[in-house]
C-alpha cells in the first residue's frame, strides 16, 4: 500500500530543485533542462524512484524522467535524490493522463510502466497505463522507433495488457510471465521496491515489452 498523506510533502517538493515545477512549459523544450540532446526515458509510476536513479546512474548518456502522482511517495524519492544527485535524473508530481500536455511529439525515447495501479473495477479499465486510452497518449509522445517496457505481477492486468496491445495495433515485441526464470528477457533486470516485494513471497513477474506495429511491418 502506498504512502498518501506525509504532512508538508507537497510544500517540501514544491521546494525541491530535482522535481520539476509547471513542467507544462518545458513541452518541446526537455533538452534545455539537462542542457544536452540525449535521448529522453520516462517512467510513468516511478514510486519511491530505484529503479530510474539505478539507470541513471547506468547509464549517463541518456536523460530519466520520473512521473509520480502521490507526494508522500515522491518525497521519498527526492530524499533519496538529494543524498546523491543524478544530474541525468528528474522528477514530476502529476497526473498520468497529462503527459501528453508535458511532452511534445516524438520528444520520448522510451516508456517504463513498473507495477502500474490495475484499477480492478471494469469501469475504471481506461484508468490503467496499458488501456488503449494510454496507447493512444503514448503514440504521441514516443518516437516512432521508441519502446515500452511494462513490468506487473497482476496476472489480470497482464491478459488485460496483451488484449489491449492488439486493439491499439502495436506489436508485441516480446513478453514473458515469469521474468526471473525466463534466460533472455532476465538479462540487466533492474528490480523495483515493488518487484522485489512481490518475488520475493512467490509471485512470478510478468514482462512485456512493445513498439508501433507499422514500424515492425516496414522493416520486415
Amino acid at each position: 500500500m502506498r504512502l498518501r498523506n506525509i504532512p508538508g510533502s507537497r510544500e517540501a517538493i514544491a521546494k525541491n530543485c530535482w522535481c520539476i515545477q509547471e513542467p507544462e512549459k518545458l513541452k518541446g523544450k526537455w533538452s534545455a533542462v539537462f542542457q544536452n540532446n540525449h535521448p529522453i526515458h520516462i517512467e510513468i509510476g516511478m514510486g519511491k524512484g530505484k529503479f530510474l536513479m539505478t539507470l541513471a546512474k547506468q547509464n549517463p548518456q541518456i536523460n530519466y524522467i520520473g512521473i509520480e502522482k502521490y507526494s508522500s511517495v515522491l518525497l521519498r524519492g527526492l530524499q533519496k535524490l538529494e543524498e546523491e544527485p543524478l544530474e541525468n535524473l528528474r522528477f514530476i508530481r502529476m497526473e498520468a493522463e497529462m503527459i501528453c500536455d508535458v511532452f511534445d511529439k516524438e520528444e520520448v525515447d522510451k516508456i517504463y510502466l513498473n507495477f502500474s495501479d490495475p484499477w480492478p473495477k471494469d469501469r475504471h479499465a481506461k484508468r490503467r497505463l496499458t488501456s488503449c486510452q494510454f496507447f493512444s497518449r503514448y503514440n504521441i509522445i514516443l518516437k516512432k522507433e521508441g519502446t515500452i517496457e511494462f513490468k506487473t505481477d497482476n496476472v489480470d492486468l497482464f491478459n488485460f495488457s496483451l488484449e489491449e496491445i492488439k486493439k491499439s495495433n502495436w506489436h508485441l515485441d516480446s513478453f514473458t510471465r515469469d521474468l526471473h526464470k525466463d534466460s533472455i528477457m532476465k538479462q540487466g533486470n533492474i528490480m523495483t521496491e515493488y518487484e522485489e516485494r512481490f518475488s520475493s513471497i512467490g509471485n512470478p513477474i510478468c514482462k512485456l515489452i512493445v513498439s508501433r506495429k507499422n514500424n515492425k511491418e516496414k522493416i520486415l
